[in-house]
């Protein structure tokens, strides 16, 4: 009777450490509930408008990270891609096929980039991301400055979807737009794509070699597993979902600044992942809570603005809250261990 009760209770504690990601994310919306003074349904649905983009570059970046490895890039990784997928926009006169089609490709072309640099080449994947960083920010400012005006929707240093074509309002419809039940189209698509990678990771030989390699690559070699391959394909998968993301974000925006799009979103992505409970060193965590942290760094935006703090303390809050996220994963396994030593030698 009392061993049934300690598996319970045992098994209880263990449910909730592995989903910590749902709790983490409650008590911070029940604090947005707290000071916005109750919550509509459209306002719990703009949560997912507004996790969208980050959150499906979140799920890129949960891959890589489960590999062990980082991606610095993103952020100018989804202004190159969306600058680009304007002009493309621009240039077949609003064929939205051929402009998500486009958008996917060059960011998969860039994940290949930063892929085979961290994967054949074997060159730390912190450095290499963030010479990309640099050169993705730069060539998208730089062609924004360099290409004729009505590629670039006849802006001024920003890429505009040119407002007079056909299927302009569609596009921009499709961004912003909302199905019955007020979820917004984009909220949909985060979720199809979580439940997509999540599948991925959880019953496929791919999510297996996956945890194997960001474990112990030494010991994925030994099985027969393509370490390099695998560390590849993760960021062409991820190069891809940003193409995804920009292709959401000029729906949603009808334009692109090269200057701003993307702006700090490595530092929001690697957030959302460390809050969903993925460990930076690579081969623990569950995708599923990817989501969770993405929502949870929107809704903290959204406090801050219902407290009508100053938005320049923003990001001095969010990096607080990583690095207790992050301190909290370091320590717990060293106390867990500590105590358990503890326990070990009284009971002796």
């Amino acid at each position: 009777m009392e061993e049934g009760k300690a598996r319970s209770g045992g098994s209880l504690l263990g449910a909730l450490k592995r989903y910590s990601f749902v709790l983490v994310f409650l008590a911070i919306y029940i604090v947005y509930a707290a000071v916005s003074g109750g919550l509509t349904v459209g306002a719990t649905m703009n949560i997912f408008r507004h996790s969208a983009v980050i959150g499906i570059i979140a799920v890129g970046m949960g891959l890589i990270c489960l590999t062990g490895d980082i991606d610095l890039s993103v952020g100018s990784m989804l202004a190159f891609v969306a600058g680009f997928s304007v002009v493309v926009f621009n240039q077949t006169q609003g064929s939205i096929p051929l402009t998500l089609l486009f958008a996917l490709c060059l960011g998969a072309l860039c994940g290949l980039l930063n892929g085979v640099l961290v994967g054949v080449v074997e060159m730390p994947s912190f450095i290499v991301t963030l010479a990309t960083m640099l050169i993705f920010r730069s060539l998208s400012q730089y062609e924004c400055q360099h290409l004729p005006s009505e590629l670039i929707g006849n802006g001024s240093s920003v890429y505009r979807m040119s407002s007079t074509l056909p299927s302009y309002q569609a596009i921009y419809q499709f961004g912003n737009g909302r199905l019955p039940g007020g979820m917004p189209i984009v909220g949909l698509i985060l979720l199809l794509v979580i439940i997509a990678f999540v599948y991925l990771l959880t019953s496929t030989k791919f999510g297996k070699k996956v945890y194997a390699v960001g474990s112990n690559a030494r010991a994925a070699r030994l099985a027969g597993i393509s370490v390099p391959l695998m560390r590849t394909l993760v960021f062409v998968i991820a190069g891809a979902l940003i193409g995804l993301a920009a292709f959401l974000w000029i729906a949603m925006n009808a334009s692109s600044d090269p200057a701003t799009t993307g702006k700090s979103y490595e530092m929001y992505a690697i957030a959302a992942v460390v809050l969903g409970g993925i460990s930076m060193s690579g081969g623990r965590g569950k995708l599923l809570g990817v989501l969770f942290g993405a929502m949870s760094y929107t809704v903290i935006d959204k406090v801050i603005i219902a407290l009508k703090m100053d938005s320049l303390i923003n990001d001095t809050i969010k990096g607080v809250i990583l690095i207790l996220v992050i301190l909290i994963q370091i320590m717990g396994p060293r106390l867990k261990d500590r105590f358990g030593k503890s326990k070990a030698g009284a009971s002796e």
